[in-house]
């Protein structure tokens, strides 16, 4: 091991006191405090993509130098450990090696492009993940003085962190870690959180409501930071290998797709699954509406799924791509063609087209899809009648990032048993949830409870209902779950006579009280 890298390590030992193995809760302490330099700087909106950025070119170069170190030690060749790539998983070109970068004293901010550019050229599987900071960009951190302090802080705090597979205690250590920081960039960025995070505990009940298995593919067609994707790959996971989670280097039985719009979320997906060492999963920048993933076999216009799960936009504005004159060329909106300006039913709709004969979707959405008029009104009919929705679950209030409102997940199945056809189960889970302070979550016991409603697909009481489809009808298909499942409170028995004796009893007592006062009062000559 060169003297950087072992230096590195004994200063973070030093400086937290951590054994040699890193433990989660100090890599996320460590991460996170990165943060704090450049809090402050720069807005809060825009610093987690260059944490992002600066912590996966460490990972990166750490992982590389490992490597490196590993075919040197088996066969003494310096020039075949460092200098080819066809040895490496992801090759680290000598400007884009953290030993280099700490030896940069002026100009670090052009140094970190040329380094993220350099692996991005490398490694194509990497193009465009890292472009999307500009460390040199004067805008954002100020002049080249200020900019060279601030990235010197930040370089020097990254190299306190030893990021190779060796220094972790644990599996997917650093994916978990990870993920932490986008929760906690979520919850700095408030409103705008919520348009790259779904909660975690949301992901996991929606995912174990659809029970990914292995073989399947998997998609999530606005997938933000790729948390669902992530949390189907983990459910297989779980479901082969138990707790001792997956062997490195094994691949997962379980092919990953999503697509984003947005760049920078984009690339942190990409990231995401990478660090979870998910190398394979396939996550496309564009617009789902515009440019849907094609069939790899060209057998069809898009490609299909046996999973397609998303939290996409709530009522997304001007979803149509302008191109299209007012026709879908993938045949997508066979139910109709949503409003413009509410998009829910286009991605409801998207999926649903997506989905492989006996395939199953899950998607969370807003609760006006459930019930506006119009032509959403027509399209939700059309739906019901091809007897594809499954279930509809109520979720609590004040669960997202960006808005309190209460959301619903709808469960759709192109295969539905024979005992669920012609019917939808209605579950109202709007009280099962912890309080917070800014957000409400829900518990594994909450989780548990909806899951296992759903598999029953039974009457519960005040919080589930199966109901027909003639039924629906007669409500004018609206999906409202107030008009299929009450909510109402189950009171315990009063025993009335023994209530109104008690009652008496303390009235007595009162008196006997007042009365006891009134005496005290008139002995002290006070008129009462």
């Amino acid at each position: 091991m060169n003297k950087s890298s072992a230096s590195s390590k004994t200063a973070i030992n030093k400086a937290t006191e951590a054994p040699r193995k890193l433990d989660r809760e100090t890599l996320e302490r460590e991460l996170w405090k990165a943060a704090d330099i450049l809090r402050g700087s720069i807005d809060s909106s825009d610093y987690k993509n260059y944490i992002f950025a600066l912590l996966f070119l460490k990972r990166m170069s750490d992982r590389f130098e490992e490597e490196a170190q590993d075919i040197l030690q088996d066969t003494g060749d310096r020039a075949l450990a460092y200098d080819d790539p066809d040895e490496h998983r992801f090759y680290v070109p000598e400007n884009a090696r953290w030993e280099h970068l700490m030896t940069v004293s002026e100009g670090l901010g052009v140094a970190l492009n040329v380094a993220t550019h350099a692996l991005a050229n490398t490694n194509k599987t990497l193009e465009g993940v890292l472009d999307i900071v500009d460390f040199a960009d004067e805008r954002r951190l100020g002049g080249q003085a200020n900019i060279n302090t601030i990235l010197r802080k930040l370089v020097q705090h990254f190299d306190r962190i030893p990021l190779g597979n060796d220094s972790f205690g644990e599996p997917d250590l650093l994916g978990r870690a990870y993920e932490y920081l986008i929760e906690k960039f979520a919850d700095d960025a408030g409103k705008k959180g919520g348009e790259f995070y779904t909660p975690k505990t949301v992901v996991e009940l929606l995912v174990s409501l659809l029970e990914p298995q292995q073989g399947m593919r998997v998609s999530d067609p606005a997938c933000g930071s790729g948390g669902i994707l992530i949390e189907a790959a983990q459910h297989v996971e779980q479901d082969v290998y138990g707790k001792a989670g997956r062997p490195r280097n094994v691949p997962l039985d379980l092919a990953l797709y999503g697509q984003e719009k947005n760049v920078n979320t984009w690339a942190i997906a990409k990231m995401n699954m990478l660090l979870h060492d998910y190398p394979e999963a396939d996550i496309r920048h564009g617009d789902t509406f515009a440019d849907p993933m094609p069939d790899v076999d060209g057998k069809s216009a898009l490609m299909l799924f046996d999973i397609v799960a998303a939290n996409p936009p709530f009522s997304l504005k001007q979803w149509t791509p302008d191109r299209w004159e007012g026709r879908d060329p993938f045949r997508r909106f066979t139910h109709g063609t949503p409003p413009a300006s509410k998009g829910d039913y286009a991605f409801i709709q998207h999926m649903l087209a997506t989905l492989r004969d006996g395939g199953r979707a899950g998607i969370i959405t807003a609760h006006g899809v459930l019930f506006r008029g119009g032509e959403e009104e027509r399209i939700r009919r059309s739906i019901l009648e091809d007897d594809q929705l499954e279930a509809v679950i109520g979720l609590p209030a004040n669960l997202f990032y960006g808005t309190g409102i209460p959301a619903a997940i709808l469960l759709f199945n192109r295969a539905k048993p024979a005992e669920r056809q012609n019917r939808v189960l209605f579950m109202d889970a709007s009280k099962d949830f912890l309080p917070g302070k800014k957000q409400n979550k829900l518990q594994p016991g909450h989780i548990a409870r909806t899951v296992a409603a759903f598999k029953s697909y039974e009457d519960v009481e005040g919080y589930s209902r199966v109901v027909t489809l003639d039924e629906i009808a007669g409500n004018d298909w609206n999906l409202n779950l107030s008009r299929y499942v009450s909510a109402a409170a189950v009171t315990e028995a009063i025993d009335l006579h023994a209530t109104l004796k008690r009652l008496q009893e303390l009235e007595g007592q009162r008196d006997e009280a007042r009365a006891k006062v009134n005496g005290y009062l008139k002995a002290l000559g006070i008129e009462v």
